[in-house]
């Protein structure tokens, strides 16, 4: 099994990067701010624009070391890909699939169903461990509605069917999703999903989480030699690794949803971790990337028991060893590629 190495998150957006001496070395004009050693990260996501060295850069690719520039707020900017280390046989049998649609909907349904059984697995903890806390009946509800939703997705026939479903049962979802704050409610009140721009302090953590979990699930797919930008349900478009976002679908409510929920019911971000605009759009400041990110990075060290391998891994891995699952479900090791259903 593959050992979970380090991130390195640089947030000093005045900073630089360069290799010295098999060490990630960050500078602010003449003065270093730190050293980190190369052997001990698998990847670096740097909030900035200044950059970093094309000899540190060249090295993270031929190490397969994921490197992610972001803006300050976490917009994605690029990423440094290297040299595919997978099969050429592997990536032919996953362009062949991303072109035939009856193929790629078989493998997409089991990411959505997937996504909506995972939420649906959210909201039923909610009513378990909250009962006095919550609107029973209305997440119920709303839990029928997604187990219903599942169904329908392994039923799909078609790209467009299935993103319709999911569509609804997004809606659905995030519809009682301000009943799951159970803490701060005045201070982190959810009126609904917002994307691009975040509008709220709910949905900016929900978009940063997304875009950190987005760029994981990226590195884990490039890991075992997948192309993490021809996907099967999100439509190629240059820039977008569409792999990336079909494979993070599952994982969305268990992994980056819950997270943000923790955060915000055990009082560890606070208003002033935000800046919000006159227009509405908030953002996490410096501040609050930095508290924000800590916790991640320990959330990724937590472990947990695989429902498909049955083996306790930490969840910093489940992106990678859901990419090798699909990996052996396009070489035909597998019938089914079996999405991570948390319970």
């Amino acid at each position: 099994m593959r050992r979970l190495l380090n991130t390195l998150f640089i947030l000093t957006e005045d900073t630089y990067l360069a290799l010295e001496n098999e060490n990630v070395v960050v500078k602010r004009e003449d003065e270093v701010l730190g050293r980190v050693p190369l052997l001990t990260l698998e990847n670096i996501l740097y909030f900035g624009y200044k950059g970093a060295s094309p000899f540190l850069m060249g090295e993270c690719a031929k190490r397969g070391i994921g490197m992610c520039f972001l803006s300050p707020h976490g917009r994605f900017l690029a990423r440094v890909c290297g040299e595919n280390p997978g099969n050429v046989l592997l990536r032919k049998k996953q362009y062949h699939i991303s072109e035939d649609e009856e193929a790629s909907c078989l493998l997409a349904r089991n990411f959505i169903a997937g996504k909506m059984f995972n939420a649906r697995t959210v909201l039923e903890r909610a009513k378990r461990d909250h009962p006095l806390n919550v609107d029973v009946g209305k997440i119920q509800d709303v839990s029928n509605e997604l187990k219903s939703a599942v169904r329908e997705a392994r039923r799909a026939q078609s790209a467009e069917i299935l993103r319709g479903i999911e569509g609804n049962a997004a809606s659905a979802y995030f519809s009682v999703f301000d009943d799951l704050i159970l803490q701060n409610k005045a201070q982190f009140k959810f009126v609904g999903r917002s994307k691009r721009p975040p509008i709220g302090r709910v949905n900016a953590m929900l978009s940063f989480a997304y875009t950190i979990l987005a760029h994981d699930c990226a590195s884990a797919l490039e890991g075992v030699g997948l192309d993490a930008y021809v996907g099967f349900l999100h439509c190629d478009r240059p820039g977008r690794f569409s792999l990336a976002l079909d494979l993070m679908e599952e994982l969305r409510a268990v992994y980056a949803d819950r997270f943000v929920l923790t955060l915000i019911n055990n009082r560890v971000v606070k208003p002033a971790d935000f800046d919000e605009k006159e227009n509405g759009v908030t953002l996490l400041n410096e501040t609050g990337r930095k508290r924000f990110l800590q916790e991640w990075q320990e959330r990724k060290r937590d472990t947990m028991l695989h429902p498909f391998l049955e083996e306790k891994i930490s969840w910093g891995l489940v992106p990678y060893v859901q990419a090798l699952l699909l990996a052996r479900t396009l070489r035909g090791d597998l019938e089914e590629y079996p999405a991570f259903l948390w319970k």
